[in-house]
């Protein structure tokens, strides 16, 4: 099982000090958070997406690209990627680029996003959004597995003879987590593919994503990729944590209270009550965990919110500090104990080239110097370092 955690990428003024923290300054943060969680080791770091204030991560792929180089082992992910407002094409070219660099440590999540103004700018109207990710999803799936792709859809220009470049590292695309956007047609999609299904339950109560992710497992089994225990299931959630429960607590709630979206509506023990929120000592944050379990089933990836709300960058660090070496240890062994047999794992670039290649060498495709352009059908590439002998009235490049 992996565990990690995500951002949403919040500017947000922290209500103790006072103090608004710039761009500049997130953007370094959040660097910082991502390296610290390599070095505790965690599995998973996750960025959103947002075009407009108060966010900062317009760009996830130019973020995680940097932090590829800072780190070793961690999966970098999104906990959005906009497949609505986004060109599949660019997405296609711009994870697998990602993905070269960071040497397969990549992953994403696509999600419709909820911020109305955002659908204009990027040419595209928000009462489409449900056909638009369903739309785009297709495309984007194709571009990633087929050298050549012709295709013709409603929301952009067709496409005739195109070929994504750079091709998917050893010829095996990114995994792909659905993120839950309370609509069955995105667990029917995700479950449709093989993909992974992803809960972020942090802004809703406690189970409230169970029938969509029944519904997931349901439709993931009819579909042939094995039973519904074996479905792929990520569950998101929010996280503070200090040695004892009331010190918890007590630094949290200034945060809490003082965002905009929970503070003026809900007291911090209610939301901790009803919600995934988890505060309070790590085997409290430990046994709440486990809870989602007894809730949801054997899962494959659990990412916890540790840096929103204006926390500055010294308590988000210490909250990587304390999830890497006294929460993910428990919980590590707790839940391989607690495992039904079967479940599969989360799946990583390794386990995807085993599962296709075997023990085989993978793809590793070369342009092909006798074709200069995709318009045959054929495929543009060669799979050796050597140039094939060019059939009869094929000229050279």
């Amino acid at each position: 099982m992996q565990f990690g955690i995500f951002s949403v990428s919040d500017i947000t003024r922290d209500p103790v000090s006072g103090h608004t923290p710039s761009e500049a300054e997130r953007i370094d943060a959040i660097a910082r958070i991502a390296q610290r969680a390599d070095e505790v080791g965690l599995d998973v770091f996750a960025i959103g997406e947002h075009h407009n204030p108060p966010f900062f991560s317009s760009s996830p792929t130019t973020l995680l690209g940097h932090i590829a180089a800072l780190t070793q082992r961690i999966v970098l992910s999104t906990s959005v990627t906009l497949i609505t407002t986004n060109d599949p094409v660019k997405i296609a070219e711009d994870y697998a680029m990602l993905q070269h660099l960071a040497k397969g440590r990549v992953d994403l999540m696509l999600g419709r996003g909820n911020t109305v103004p955002v659908y204009p700018w990027f040419g595209q109207d928000i009462n489409k959004g449900l056909p638009l990710a369903l739309e785009h999803y297709n495309l984007l799936h194709r571009l990633w597995r087929e050298d050549v792709v012709n295709w013709d859809g409603s929301f952009r220009t067709p496409l005739q003879g195109f070929t994504s470049v750079p091709r998917p590292l050893d010829d095996v695309p990114p995994f792909v987590w659905h993120g839950a956007i309370r609509t069955p047609e995105i667990a029917e999609q995700a479950a449709y593919y093989g993909n992974g299904y992803f809960a972020n339950n942090i802004l809703a109560p406690n189970l409230h994503f169970r029938p969509l992710v029944e519904l997931y497992r349901r439709r993931f089994a009819h579909h042939g990729h094995g039973t519904p225990e074996q479905a792929i299931v990520g569950l998101g959630g929010h996280a503070f944590i200090a040695r004892r429960s009331q010190d918890a607590v007590g630094a949290f709630r200034p945060y809490f209270e003082g965002f905009p979206i929970y503070g003026t509506s809900y007291e911090l023990e209610d939301f901790m009550n009803a919600t995934p929120l988890s505060v309070g000592s790590p085997q409290e944050v430990i046994e709440k965990t486990l809870s989602f379990r007894e809730g949801f089933g054997d899962y494959q990836r659990q990412l916890w919110n540790i840096d929103a709300m204006g926390l500055p960058l010294e308590m988000a660090l210490e909250q990587v500090e304390l999830l890497g070496t006294e929460v993910v240890p428990v919980l590590r062994r707790e839940m391989e104990a607690r495992r039904m047999p079967g479940v599969a794992e989360a799946p990583t670039h390794g386990t995807l080239v085993r599962a296709k290649y075997g023990d085989a060498e993978p793809r590793r495709p070369r342009p092909n110097p006798n074709r200069g352009d995709n318009l045959t059908g054929a495929s543009p590439y060669q799979d050796s370092d050597r140039a094939p002998v060019p059939s009869a009235g094929e000229g050279r490049a």
